[in-house]
């Protein structure tokens, strides 16, 4: 049974609190006992991932305001694995005096795709182009305009490609239109033009209150069906003033936005339609650790776990150099193996160079279980980050079934 309060360190370290009790969560208590912080995590069961491994989780849903409130008594700072948080919970705890961080102003931005896409055109970032939809007159006119197809995406809740649409006609759109005014389309839908792209993206940064920033090298994400599976860093054969024109832009937005703690920024590489040059368009921000930047655990200095904790205590930054010339990491989804610890052990014989994280979910076919990682390979040699991925990918596909040897 959890006890009411988490039992403190001696010596003034401080608790931090999260809100939800996913793999982000369970991945910042290994840092959070490097740093001699105690972490305390509002689970959403007494089984969640964060919760087998966080020894005060108590159980609570993060829209309910008085757990929320419980979980804030006892802790010095606030945080969060998600960013489904309703504003008028963040807002009456900041009213209260709660350390929140990211803020509930900075954390709209991540909440609410359409706030994101204003602030960022406003602010001069290059983006697709968009538009708000609230009926077909308005579908119609943005296709005019940027011609068909479309993406759609619900300004509220989506994630992991959950939420988005491709459309290729006025029809396909047809039942989210019905649903306008009603949950993540309360504000109508955020259409953007199909960009033409090469590949996909992502960097983290780290920003404290203080103001003091520090970024990761740019890495290439692999998605299939809108998941996030594979992460190459850094990111292969990337033009370097592209790699600086991004890390400045993401460095840019967390600074204007007011972020704290660490912020992925995804983004499409593309050519500028003027000069023929490599250039980038935002795709989607998150504000907190992410997918992107799970490689850092063992390919960084400071991983991103270590760094968001430094972040929201307002501690000096870590390193985010990388320790290796490259490392790629790999997603563990759900397949034919219900028991994952003797395909682990197999792994584990075969390769024992390969870095395995596992969240401690049941398996469901597609669910996000774990990631692999491996380090090395040689400077600028595309050929050694290949054997890299080969290693990853095949532990990730015999952890999931599709190999068996």
């Amino acid at each position: 049974m959890t006890s009411p309060s988490p039992a403190l360190a001696e010596g003034g370290f401080p608790v931090v609190g999260i809100v939800g009790g996913g793999q982000l969560a369970r991945m910042c208590q290994p840092p959070a006992v490097n740093l001699a912080l105690t972490l305390s995590v509002l689970a959403e069961s007494p089984t969640a991932s964060a919760a087998l491994v966080v020894p005060h989780s108590p159980v609570g849903e993060h829209t309910d305001l008085a757990a929320v409130r419980a979980l804030a008594r006892d802790c010095d700072v606030v945080t969060f694995d998600h960013e489904h948080v309703p504003q008028e919970v963040l807002l009456a705890l900041q009213e209260e005096g709660v350390a929140l961080h990211p803020s509930p102003q900075a954390l709209v931005f991540a909440q609410d795709k359409l706030a994101m896409r204003r602030r960022l055109t406003e602010l001069g970032l290059p983006c697709p182009r968009w538009a708000q939809a609230r009926d077909a007159a308005d579908v119609e006119a943005f296709a005019a305009q940027v011609g068909w197809p479309l993406v759609a995406k619900a300004p509220r809740g989506g994630y992991d490609g959950k939420g988005v649409l491709v459309c290729r006609s006025l029809a396909d759109l047809e039942p989210w239109l019905a649903g306008v005014g009603e949950g993540g389309l309360a504000d109508g839908i955020l259409l953007e033009e199909a960009v033409d792209f090469s590949r996909e993206l992502s960097i983290m940064v780290g920003r404290s209150p203080s103001g003091q920033a520090a970024a990761w090298p740019v890495v290439e994400t692999v998605q299939e069906g809108g998941i996030n599976t594979e992460v190459l860093a850094p990111a292969p054969s990337l033009d370097p003033d592209l790699a600086a024109a991004l890390t400045e832009g993401a460095l840019r937005i967390a600074g204007e936005l007011g972020v704290t703690g660490v912020m992925a920024v995804e983004a499409f590489e593309v050519r500028d339609p003027g000069t023929g040059a490599p250039a980038y368009l935002v795709n989607e921000l998150a504000m907190r650790p992410h997918n992107s930047g799970h490689w850092s655990i063992d390919g960084a200095v400071t991983s991103q776990f270590e760094q968001h904790l430094r972040a929201v205590l307002d501690l000096p930054l870590g390193d985010p150099s990388t320790r290796a010339p490259w490392t790629a990491s790999a997603n563990v989804l759900g397949g034919d193996y219900p028991e994952l610890y003797a395909t682990y052990k197999h792994l584990m014989a075969r390769d024992p160079g390969l870095k395995i994280h596992l969240y401690g979910k049941g398996v469901r076919p597609g669910r996000k279980l774990g990631h692999v990682t491996v380090t090395g390979g040689r400077e600028g040699d595309l050929g050694s980050l290949e054997e890299l991925r080969e290693r990853t990918r095949h532990a990730a596909d015999y952890l999931q079934g599709v190999v068996t040897e």
